[in-house]
């Protein structure tokens, strides 16, 4: 029996490959495809419950920091004179 036919190196080849096998019984195999179901809605829920207390968190930031006041500027303005420009014609 060489090595390559070794129960070990099999079970060890399906570790490395990264295509576990499916369970033969229907009973598991529909448990285990319940599970995969429950685990993908528990990590929708999650993330939509921490995407809502991050939104819920920006807006109280916002009202605190600024109550209707307006932002203060450096203190510098920059001014300039200003002339439209219109758009160049394509010689052809």
């Amino acid at each position: 029996m060489s090595f390559f036919q070794h129960s070990a190196f099999l079970r060890l080849r399906t570790l490395v490959s990264g295509t576990p096998r499916r369970p033969r019984h229907p009973l598991l195999r529909v448990a285990l495809g319940l599970v995969g179901v429950a685990l993908l809605l528990a990590l929708l829920a999650v993330g939509l419950v921490v995407g809502l207390a991050m939104l819920l968190a920006g807006m109280l930031w916002r009202l605190r920091t600024r109550p209707g006041k307006p932002v203060r500027g450096r203190g510098r303005t920059l001014e300039g004179d200003y002339r439209v420009v219109g758009k160049p014609s394509l010689a052809r």
